[in-house]
């Protein structure tokens, strides 16, 4: 088949240079086939092979599939190249500089055309990339990020964009702007036959084709028909389901528990292996699997699971306002840009403001800049945290001023500081509440450390078995210390991994969940439902609570349910379909109660 495929690459360059340069000696034409054939197929195979990093181009089995209309397309080109070439070298073919007056109507098609083309390689090589890069983001975590602080971001993130689109979008620019702006004519054998008019018209063609594609497709892709529904409808969902803690019984216990709520990057069941409700052959988290012996946790199955990602709980930020709040968090409305004014969710009510008015000491941790996605204002403002980021640290000297490894320090130093942190809180005359995020699994592929143990061939999977057996470390460290008695310890996945390489291969009906482990709760209920649980982010919020042994009066707070309390959750009450259908909709109550910044009075 190979052979076959080469032959009819060479025979048709080879009719192509007959009609286009009249050779008429037999020999001639014989001799003039055999090299373009062999010197067509020749440059076509390396090209492929060591410019397009095609492994396996000649393997036999790539010649019954689509490979072959793709390498004849490909190798044509190539033979007309080469045709073009000889034609200039014989003389056939030649240029001169078009010394007619351009008209104004050439002039404004060609600014259009270079406009077009611009704006539709935008949308489509954007689009593309950030579909590869972060997957298929929600339209609401697109918007938030364009419209909250950006500050702080992994280096390697803004690396590969450089790298990646910016480059490719730059190259096409500059190509189509020296096509269409070079004026030629070019000649066969004396007669014009191309000129640079031929270019814009075809240019202009194009443009519109490009311009109405990449629209197109960034409006299927990104789900653009989803945001201006964000926008323009209105739904009384959340105002009809919300539980205001300012107007709810919260009764702390007599002697107050100390809270540790460790937010784990990208963490999901999956990564445990099949017969535990995972989807890896072998196990990635065995340390940490072991810790669910001696907790409580929930699950949508049997066996290990977890929420359902509703609208607006997909990203780190969002995932924090959910399981803090018992809300989602929605685009930006009304101007407010969540953290660039210093205020974020004004007119919410988080477990940071609960604490506070309870006498708690509080801290924050991250080995990022809180100032990303907003951190900062949404910890000032709910309520009176110490902020301890990459910025903190080194202010406090633990790391040099020039120091940044991957968002900012890696997660060995984080639980070394945070074991000192929180000795700290512990020495002093209060309760506290400890809250942190690692980051070495974020995407793509994680960041690891020297030295870090390579069992398994993928990166991402070698990070995931370093870093829970850190956290299990880090935890099993608590558990030393005095006051652990006093302590309840919640470990919950922000949201699932954005790492989309790692689950490329993954079925697609295998439905993927975050992990969530309370530890040492204190649940009045002791006859709690974990099973087959259909339940949301922002229903933490009541059940990390009642974990501390705080009593909620009716088992609600903002949208969530008291998982311990086997009262039914809205998913569980409306099915997820409409939870989210709702929840993706514009809420005037939303905007009105929590965003506005005219809700900045103490809680």
């Amino acid at each position: 088949m190979r052979v076959i495929v080469f032959l009819l690459v060479g025979i048709i360059v080879s009719f192509l240079d007959i009609i286009l340069f009249k050779e008429k000696k037999w020999s001639k034409r014989v001799v003039n086939g055999l090299a373009l054939t062999i010197g067509v197929n020749t440059i076509s195979l390396f090209s492929i092979r060591f410019l397009l990093n095609k492994l396996y181009v000649l393997s036999p089995n790539n010649y019954r599939t689509l490979f072959v209309l793709k390498y004849v397309i490909f190798a044509l080109f190539v033979g007309m190249f080469l045709l073009f070439i000889k034609g200039i070298v014989v003389k056939d073919i030649s240029f001169e500089k078009n010394k007619k007056k351009e008209t104004k109507l050439s002039k404004v098609i060609s600014v259009v055309s270079v406009i077009f083309i611009a704006v539709g390689s935008f949308l489509f090589i954007g689009t593309s990339w950030f579909i590869d890069f972060f997957g298929k983001l929600t339209p609401e975590q697109f918007l938030f990020n364009f419209n909250s602080p950006v500050t702080g971001t992994a280096s390697g993130v803004t690396d590969q964009a450089v790298n990646g689109p910016v480059l490719l979008l730059v190259t096409v620019l500059v190509c189509t702007i020296f096509l269409i702006s070079t004026r030629f004519e070019m000649h066969w054998r004396g007669k014009n036959f191309f000129s640079d008019k031929s270019v814009k018209v075809i240019l202009g063609v194009s443009s519109v084709a490009v311009l109405g594609f990449g629209v197109s497709y960034s409006v299927k892709e990104l789900q653009l028909v989803a945001v201006y529904h964000a926008y323009f409808d209105d739904s009384s969902y959340i105002k009809d389901n919300y539980h205001a803690p300012k107007e709810t019984k919260i009764t702390f216990p007599t002697k107050k528990r100390n809270l540790v709520h460790i937010y784990l990057e990208s963490y999901e069941n999956s990564y445990f292996d099949k017969v535990s409700g995972g989807y890896m052959p072998k196990n990635l988290m065995p340390d940490f699997e072991k810790l669910y012996s001696e907790g409580v946790s929930f699950s949508e199955t049997t066996k290990k699971g977890g929420p359902y990602q509703t609208y607006g709980s997909s990203w780190s930020v969002a995932s924090m306002v959910n399981m803090s709040m018992g809300l989602p968090l929605k685009i930006p409305m009304n101007g407010n840009s969540y953290g660039k004014s210093g205020y974020f969710l004004p007119g919410a009510v988080s477990i940071g403001d609960v604490l506070y008015k309870e006498g708690y000491n509080q801290t924050i941790m991250f080995g990022a800049d809180a100032d990303f996605g907003g951190l900062t204002s949404f910890f000032t403002n709910h309520h009176d945290f110490k902020i301890y980021d990459w910025k903190y640290a080194k202010k406090i000297g633990k790391i040099p001023e020039d120091y940044k490894v991957w968002w900012g320090f890696e997660d060995k130093k984080l639980y070394d500081y945070a074991k000192e942190e929180m000795t700290d809180l512990a020495s002093k005359n209060k309760p506290f509440n400890f809250t942190m995020e690692n980051a070495d699994t974020h995407f793509p592929n994680g960041y690891i450390e020297k030295g870090t143990p390579t069992p398994f061939d993928q990166q991402y999977a070698n990070v995931i078995f370093h870093s829970q057996k850190q956290i299990v470390d880090f935890v099993r460290w608590i558990q030393e210390q005095d006051f652990y008695d006093d302590t309840t310890i919640v470990l919950t996945g922000d949201h699932l991994s954005m790492d989309k390489k790692f689950f490329r291969d993954f079925d697609k009906n295998y439905h993927r969940t975050t992990t969530n482990l309370i530890l040492n709760g204190d649940f009045d209920n002791k006859d709690i439902k974990t099973d087959n649980r259909q339940f949301a982010p922002f229903d933490m919020y009541p059940t990390t609570l009642s974990a501390m042994g705080v009593k909620i009066e009716g088992n609600k707070l903002g949208l969530g349910t008291d998982l311990s309390s086997g009262d039914k959750t809205l998913i569980e009450r409306d099915t997820l379909e409409k939870v989210n259908e709702e929840l993706s909709k514009n809420s005037q109550f939303y905007n009105h109660e929590f965003v506005s910044e005219r809700k900045n009075s103490q809680k």
